[in-house]
């Protein structure tokens, strides 16, 4: 019956088992009861509208993720056995093993070409999934400019014979994951139940004032989503704008008087006259230096016209770039991120009114505009609000303030002052 061998008789399997703990096989078992339930199959599959529906991906990425998970048998039907062996290969394989598995997952149509209208399929997936995104009533995805945004990322080198399109090679798909670890993360976490914990799934909330206009802000929710891919967990919980250029100006000294009230990291982003979106993650705090400072979580990134990520590569500590007030060209006024003096990978000067950005080691990134002299239009900058870290701050400083009264309290002991009535 069938082009595939019965999957209990799967030499596969007995290898998978031996990735998991007792403990871990019997809640496998029990999820796999629970589903098979649903399936109403007496136990023994789970269907594939069950299996979809309770990870949430419906449309062609749940139906191929379905179809590698049963080793392309085509009975809709999944087993036990094909949950501990795609288990063991997707999150317990090596680095090459879990690629090799995501790779496949792409190539939507299963014709061994992985073209732009697989990776676009895949996309409106995950932002549907991610934003809740709805199709419009002409067919259209309120999702597609975004699509087509991380899209403009990806390479297409691989020369399939008879094919008219390029396909994407397992090189490219890699770099693409590399620019794009939002992207990466969800593709890496599907079998893992939807909840708010799901890696690649978590959204900052945006907080601004009630003078801003929301059509102002460059900051859309999908471009937060895409640079916190490269982020801590307690760093994507809440983002606060802290300067807005056309609420607080065109100013230097008031974005730094802005920003400097928040003591955590901060999203610089920019729009210029090109009509290009980057900017970059300042993992310290923008502070007046005559030298390169800041640490190696920092990162350049672009927005649109496509998205990009580009993490230090550490060829150089040339971080961050915060100077005021000098009179030396060779400590140019101006805030920046890697590079080198006077060709920096991102640099706003002094006047705000004028930048650059080149090609630059520190991040293996490109100029991030269509030309490295910039004309900045709107310049925005986010604060991370990072509770965790505050709520350590302030018990830090309530210990700090009892452990002070303790000590005068002890001095005024010794003096015979402390039950004084004068």
């Amino acid at each position: 019956m069938g082009n595939a061998q019965s999957p209990s008789a799967d030499p596969r399997f007995a290898s998978a088992t031996r990735a998991f703990t007792p403990h871990e096989l019997d809640d496998l078992k029990l999820f796999f009861v629970s589903l098979a339930a649903q399936s109403q199959s007496k136990g023994d599959y789970i269907s594939s509208s069950v299996f979809q529906a309770y990870f949430g991906l419906k449309g062609p990425l749940g139906e191929r993720l379905f179809d590698l998970v049963t080793q392309k048998r085509k009975d809709n039907k999944l087993s036990f056995e094909d949950l501990v062996i795609a288990k063991s290969v997707y999150e317990k394989g090596t680095k090459d093993e879990i690629d090799e598995f995501v790779y496949q997952l792409l190539d939507i149509t299963d014709d061994g070409i992985l073209g732009r209208s697989d990776l676009e399929s895949v996309l409106i997936v995950i932002l549907k999934s991610v934003f809740s995104l709805k199709v419009k009533e002409d067919g259209s995805s309120s999702c597609q400019d975004v699509a087509n945004v991380f899209l403009n990322a990806a390479t297409f080198s691989k020369d399939v014979q008879g094919a008219a399109e390029k396909s994407m090679s397992f090189e490219d798909f890699r770099g693409w994951c590399s620019l794009l670890p939002s992207v990466r993360k969800f593709l890496g976490s599907l079998l893992i139940p939807p909840d708010a914990g799901r890696p690649g799934s978590q959204v900052p909330h945006l907080v601004h004032g009630e003078n801003i206009d929301p059509n102002m802000i460059l900051l859309r929710k999908e471009y937060a989503w895409h640079i916190g891919g490269a982020l801590s967990q307690q760093e994507l919980e809440e983002w606060k704008l802290l300067y807005h250029s056309a609420v607080n100006g065109l100013s230097f000294n008031t974005f730094l008087g802005s920003v400097s009230n928040g003591e955590g990291p901060t999203v610089l982003i920019v729009k210029d006259k090109e009509d290009c979106i980057y900017g970059g993650y300042a993992s310290q705090p923008w502070e007046r230096h005559g030298d390169f400072y800041g640490d190696m979580k920092s990162s350049l990134f672009q927005l649109y016209p496509k998205a990009s990520i580009f993490k230090p590569t550490g060829a150089n500590n040339n971080i961050q770039w915060c100077a005021a007030n000098f009179s030396s060209e060779n400590i140019p006024n101006g805030i920046g991120f890697g590079g080198r003096v006077n060709h920096f990978g991102l640099f706003l000067s002094a006047s705000f009114d004028l930048g650059h950005t080149f090609t630059c080691t520190t991040f293996g990134s490109p100029s991030l505009s269509k030309t490295s002299r910039i004309l900045p239009e709107v310049i925005e900058c986010w604060g991370i609000v990072q509770k965790g870290v505050q709520q350590e701050k302030q018990d830090a400083l309530k210990v700090t303030v009892l452990e002070r009264f303790k000590e005068d309290r002890h001095m005024l002991n010794m003096v015979g002052l402390a039950n004084s009535s004068e």
